[in-house]
């Protein structure tokens, strides 16, 4: 099997294709402290792409609540349950990948979901860790946690579903490394739901073939982010273009955040794929679940976003999250504004690094009345 470099695992590892990086190669982040799980994005993403006969029970794009949420069940429990316990400290990992896991004959460790694992798209929302015992009081930090973990297909840069395939349905755009689907070579084999170890290609059994997030590839052809980035009414989204490993771009917000101040993670580093989503970890979880799903890095990156605020370009690339439905190429920070810019270097926004704060009295002495608790 051929040898293939994944910057995320920071070696060398078994793929059954060739590694041949895209010219540019799609990318968005998510801040996770940010989300509140309104799901706009996911009610954005299926009235656009996934409302016919046979998508019913899809959702390209999901939030689920974790440490319990998950969609289909278990989907990331089942895996790394059959994966077992892997070394996942160190910029170097020493675990075997799911490639280097595959049985014999198989190109992958993977599993097909049942039907009914996809029958609760919300099972766990809003269930956190741990009990409160009788007496307890509450404290800071909170005794209990949860956190939500926004999920699209990460357009990997070594796709299991693409390695999956038999019929070799599925390929990556050289020109955005968007994963996409052929259905007219598909046969309806699941192999790509089974190699896909996020589950996030889906079966449609009225159709008899298989489907997946586009990375709305429309939009992005035109220099727009994806539908379900300029929905979020958090603003937690990102989108736009990581550059290769040995090409690291400081005016690339994305670049910026992932590779400089390193304080966004993938997602599940260890099984192998260089999934192209990152996630600025929550603060308030115990490092030792995040380190298992985001890799070695969480505390590094907890600890440069938790001082953001005292650096100008992190601020400037960080507060570039929803301020236009248009693609950032290109970003600087200038006198306390961060202006972003598209791939020709036209401007398209301007955020101001902090906005004015009026502090007024609390006794209004013109009209003789206080200010203090009046609602």
């Amino acid at each position: 099997m051929p040898k293939v470099y994944n910057w995320q695992i920071g070696r060398e590892m078994d793929y059954p294709y060739e590694g041949a990086r895209p010219k540019k190669q799609f990318a968005m982040l998510f801040d996770t402290n940010k989300c509140i799980a309104c799901q706009t994005c996911t009610v954005a993403c299926k009235t656009t792409w996934t409302p016919g006969r046979g998508q019913e029970y899809m959702f390209w794009n999901n939030v689920e609540t974790k440490p319990y949420g998950y969609y289909p069940l278990g989907w990331d429990v089942k895996i790394l349950e059959q994966h077992g316990v892997q070394d996942v400290g160190g910029p170097v990992y020493k675990g075997k990948t799911l490639f280097e896991s595959a049985p014999s004959g198989e190109r992958i460790l993977g599993y097909l979901p049942e039907d009914l694992d996809y029958a609760h798209p919300n099972v766990g929302e809003d269930d956190s860790f741990g009990d409160m015992q009788q007496g307890e009081l509450l404290q800071i930090p909170h005794m209990q946690w949860m956190y939500y973990l926004p999920r699209i297909c990460n357009h990997c840069t070594y796709p299991a579903c693409l390695a999956s395939c038999p019929r070799m349905s599925i390929y990556k755009r050289e020109e955005d490394g968007i994963v996409l689907l052929d259905q007219t070579r598909c046969r309806g084999y699941r192999e790509c739901v089974k190699g896909c170890p996020y589950k996030k290609t889906f079966f449609n059994p009225i159709t008899r073939v298989s489907e997946k997030c586009i990375g709305c590839y429309p939009a992005v052809e035109g220099g727009r982010q994806t539908q379900c980035t300029i929905t979020c009414i958090g603003k937690i989204r990102l989108q736009g273009f990581i550059g290769k490993p040995d090409e690291i771009r400081e005016d690339n917000p994305i670049d910026y955040i992932v590779r400089v101040a390193k304080i966004a993670c993938p997602l599940y580093p260890q099984f192998g794929l260089e999934p192209n989503t990152y996630y600025i970890p929550p603060v308030h979880v115990p490092p030792r679940y995040l380190v298992q799903m985001f890799g070695a890095g969480v505390e590094r990156a907890i600890a440069g976003y938790r001082k953001a605020a005292d650096d100008e370009k992190l601020l400037g690339a960080l507060l570039l999250f929803g301020a236009t439905p248009m693609i950032i190429h290109h970003y600087k920070v200038e006198a306390g504004v961060s202006i972003g810019f598209d791939e020709k270097g036209g401007e398209l926004v301007r955020v101001p690094l902090r906005e004015a704060i009026h502090v007024r009295a609390a006794f209004d002495e013109q009209h003789q009345a206080y200010r203090t608790n009046i609602t």
